[in-house]
């Protein structure tokens, strides 16, 4: 074994706590690298690296991949990453890798197996690669793949020359070119652009051009996809010659019209025609799109996995990492998009583990407070939105929610329930965003009923409406049958439930179709001798991969944006509905956790949530005081009055409901530097603030939507958050926001301080976010991918005294002094129980404490929850506990922050005195 693949073996039991970085052009392996020694000192065990293979140029997240077996070139070399490596296995610090195996980034010029596809349709060896519908029934497609990327009409982007012919001399290939997307002309049509006067006169092009028309006639098609190989390349050696290029040009000039002469663009247009794809309007995309996307993304193309011949070809690159020792962990990406993801799990940890050591596997999934991770799937857990909620819960007090909604339906007009929000949401992506989708498993279904006579009779568009409305009401992202398994009883009770919803919610006279479909779904109708039962299962998984979606598009990006009751409960995983979790639930919860899921991971920030996890933490103080927030966001709501635009007819802009999302976003994002606004700060405030509100109200789709953009409705908008936070000696608002800010600020940055050292502490893999370990008050992305001052980072963790609360050091010591204990005490960690330990007194329920236990070593982790009630009125973050006192299991302690001495026996341990020096405790027995 090599050096590295020593250094890799023995970093390859699970993580003990990982970081994640977002690695992109502006972060690099370089970037990387300089770092090493930070993230060593903080206590990492692995770095939990974002997609590195090759993805669009200029992606910043690398989940839009073109090339699955080779390094991102805009990330560095393959000696850059080496390099990386080396220096990480030094510091004793392995890799998680990030990987992508539902979609690749599509159109454009750069990916070469779906640019194979256009080129040959059916007949490319890469055609079954992608989900592609060729045997569609729409207009123009059979047989065709549709290419919505054009800016306007295809005649009118044709008509004015904005799609033209073009001849590659390097490569000898004739290509369409709209902009930087390329649409490849099937070679077997060559001969047709040289079949001009100037061409067949050229010596050269004579027999190339002979040869050429030969190709429609070759079987198999083997022959013809490698004899057009080689003649590519001998009309390349043939453009070689002057005259011989200059003929190619006048027969590609014939071919290309006048801009502005629609009439002079036929023959180009015959040609296209004649080609394996249609290229469209992008608007067509969401009713006759015929391959699977990832969610509603046109450039995402959705990839069948299931394939052992592409499950091998896309994942060589990773595994020959992970045998080489340089990676040593997998994240699995949107794992719901995959036609079966028990079975690619175990083609992953077959090919990834080692005799008696399964690779350490987490993958992203978003369960239900009521649905549990499948314990079949050979993971080691979730990526962590669940823990990220769960956390979040405890600092959520239910004694606010009636206040707190009543003022929220009285000031927005809002008056629906969450749930008549996401039933709405879920229909409107269903018949608009995913409409295509939709009519492809409709179409799957109506088939499959017309193939046996007693559900002969269900038409399309009834199995359609009924289809969309068992989705509306599904509980969940998707369930997992399969053919080999059938239903679970988990998933069983969601598709009953959701059917039973529909049928009863329906006005039609016969609801029966819903009773086909729900045995559909579930694979029981391959019991039945009037079905093919591999036709069933398969209509049964393929609708599990777009119920997903569904969810995701209905619930995170339209509904979280139409509900903004409390927003820090509008998260990634999270559920508004549920307005804070007990004590009771939480403990539970993770004893559930220790049981079965020792290493799933935990989350409290990632790329993907909605608002940092510090803001999140603020936001959350809001629940404990709403009647002090209703008169505040009333107070504002005048003192903006004048900022607002009357619309025509339809009310001021921003809307009400806008508004109040604006100052629950200032809220979480308030800059915790100084108490007084100034006027730098609040000019990148409002950049950053402006963006985001312009991003909600499109994701909410009521008064704008990415696909129509409503610009009088969003310059308003714009112009108000500017206006707002402009400072002026005529603005008061600023200052009086400032003032808010500055009462709760300590408290929001205690609830921050106090979910950290649980997330570092319960059951499982902490996971920290680039940048998070001081306080993050970032939005939803991009925010949230700002370059990291990992210099400030690095200077805050070698300050030889504690700074002011503001700057973030104090978290950051936390962090470092909880995971440098942690690579102390790793047994206690992996394998330690998990026990509550209890609070007595009045304030007995602003304490959440924990023990973990395993051999001779226990801790014992404290904080407080629900601090701006336990503070009494006070804004310094001092606690009025009245006399409650801990209980933790006899014996004598230190604790790590202070290394102050407690002991235990028979007595209890005042929370006064264990919290006055620092709002967060962790007692190590000794």
């Amino acid at each position: 074994m090599s050096e590295a693949g020593e250094a890799g073996a023995a970093l390859a039991s699970a993580p003990r706590a990982t970081y994640r970085l977002q690695f992109h052009q502006g972060f690099t392996f370089r970037h990387a690298l300089a770092i090493v020694d930070y993230l060593a000192d903080l206590g990492i065990s692995h770095v939990y690296a974002s997609p590195i293979l090759a993805a669009r140029p200029g992606s910043l997240h690398g989940y839009d991949i073109i090339d699955h077996n080779r390094l991102n070139p805009e990330l560095g070399t393959t000696a850059d990453f080496d390099a990386l490596v080396a220096a990480l296995h030094e510091r004793g610090i392995g890799i998680v890798l990030d990987i992508v195996p539902n979609h690749m980034g599509v159109g454009g010029k750069d990916n070469f197996w779906w640019l194979d596809v256009l080129e040959w349709g059916e007949d490319s060896p890469y055609a079954p690669f992608f989900d592609i519908d060729f045997n569609t029934n729409r207009r123009g497609l059979r047989g065709k793949v549709l290419i919505p990327v054009l800016g306007d009409q295809y005649g009118k982007i044709l008509g004015e020359g904005e799609i033209v012919l073009r001849f590659d001399a390097e490569e000898g290939s004739f290509s369409a070119w709209y902009h930087d997307h390329r649409f490849p002309i099937d070679p077997r049509d060559y001969a047709r652009i040289l079949d001009a006067p100037d061409a067949a006169a050229d010596d050269r092009l004579r027999p190339l051009v002979d040869r050429l028309a030969l190709l429609k006639d070759l079987k198999p098609i083997g022959e013809a996809y490698a004899g057009a190989k080689e003649l590519k390349r001998r009309l390349a050696e043939a453009a070689g010659d002057r005259a011989t290029a200059q003929a190619i040009a006048r027969a590609v000039d014939r071919l290309n019209g006048t801009p502005g002469d629609l009439e002079s663009w036929m023959a180009l247009h015959r040609l296209i025609e004649g080609q394996s794809y249609r290229p469209a309007y992008w608007r067509v995309a969401a009713d006759e799109i015929n391959y699977r996307r990832f969610f509603n993304i046109n450039d995402l193309a959705g990839i069948r996995v299931e394939l052992r011949e592409l499950f091998e070809e896309s994942h060589r690159l990773v595994f020959r990492l992970l045998e080489d020792g340089k990676v040593q962990g997998l994240r699995i990406d949107h794992i719901d998009g995959l036609f079966d993801p028990r079975e690619y799990c175990e083609r992953v940890q077959a090919r990834a583990g080692r005799p008696g050591q399964p690779a350490y596997v987490v993958v992203e999934k978003i369960l239900a407070a009521h649905e549990r991770l499948p314990e079949e799937w050979p993971i080691a857990g979730t990526s962590g939105y669940d823990v990220l909620n769960l956390i979040n819960g405890i600092f959520v007090d239910p004694a606010g929610e009636r206040r707190l909604d009543r003022f929220y339906r009285r000031y927005t007009g809002r008056g629906e329930s969450f749930d008549d929000l996401l039933y709405a949401s879920k229909k409107r992506i269903m018949q608009v965003n995913l409409a295509s989708e939709m009519t492809v498993l409709a179409n799957e279904l109506h088939r499959l009923s017309s193939a046996h006579l007693p559900t002969r009779d269900f038409s399309l568009r009834g199995i359609r409406d009924a289809i969309e409305e068992v989705f509306a009401y599904f509980p969940v992202y998707r369930t997992y049958v399969t053919a080999a398994d059938g239903a679970s009883a988990q998933d069983r009770r969601y598709i009953e439930w959701a059917t039973a919803r529909a049928k009863k919610a329906s006005p039609a006279a016969d609801t029966s179709v819903f009773d086909f479909l729900r045995d559909a779904l579930t694979g029981d109708l391959a019991a039945n001798a009037g079905y093919r039962p591999e036709a069933v299962f398969r209509v049964a998984m393929r609708a599990q991969q777009i119920s997903g979606p569904v969810m995701a598009k209905g619930m995170e990006d339209t509904a979280f944006y139409r509900y903004a009751r409390l927003i820090s409960l509008n998260e990634v995983g999270g559920d508004p509905r549920r307005f804070g979790v007990s004590l009771a639930a939480f403990h539970h919860t993770n004893q559930a956790r220790r049981e079965r899921w020792p290493l799933d991971m935990l989350a409290s920030s990632t790329h993907d949530t909605k608002r940092g996890e510090d803001g999140r933490a603020r936001i959350n103080l809001l629940s404990e005081i709403p009647t002090e927030w209703a008169r505040r966001v009333l107070l504002w709501s005048r003192l903006n009055r004048s900022r607002r635009t009357e619309g025509n007819g339809d009310g001021p802009m921003p809307h009400p409901h806008d508004e109040y999302l604006f100052y629950q976003s200032l809220v979480g994002a308030w800059p915790i530097a100084g108490d007084a606004a100034s006027e730098p700060a609040m000019s990148a405030l409002a950049e950053r603030v402006d963006a985001f509100m312009r991003k909600a109200v499109r994701e909410g789709k009521e008064r704008s939507s990415w696909g129509n953009p409503n610009q009088p409705y969003e310059e308003a908008l714009s112009r108000f958050v500017r206006g707002a936070l402009e400072i002026s000696p005529t603005n008061p608002f600023p200052e009086e926001f400032a003032g808010f800010i500055a009462r709760i600020a300590r408290w929001g940055t205690i609830n921050g301080l106090a979910q950290t050292l649980v997330k570092l502490t319960l059951p499982g893999v902490p996971d920290t976010y680039q940048g998070s370990e001081l306080w993050d008050f970032s939005l939803v992305d991009p925010d949230n991918r700002r370059p990291v001052d990992f210099a400030l980072r690095r200077r805050l963790l070698d300050a030889a005294a504690p700074g002011d609360w503001r700057d973030g050091g104090e978290k950051l010591r936390l962090i470092r002094a909880v995971l440098q204990f942690r690579r102390r005490e790793p047994a206690l960690f992996a394998n330690g129980d998990y026990d509550a330990v209890p609070a007595e007194g009045e304030r007995a329920d602003h304490v959440c404490a924990f023990a973990r236990s395993h051999a001779d070593r226990r801790i014992v982790t404290v904080v407080p929850r629900l601090v701006a009630r336990l503070g009494a009125g006070g804004s310094d973050g001092e606690a009025n506990w009245q006399g409650t006192v801990l209980r933790p299991p006899d014996g004598d302690y230190r604790e790590l922050f202070t290394g102050r001495r407690f002991r235990c026996a028979d007595s209890a341990i005042p929370l006064a005195r264990l919290l006055d020096d620092f709002p967060a405790a962790l007692l190590i027995a000794v």
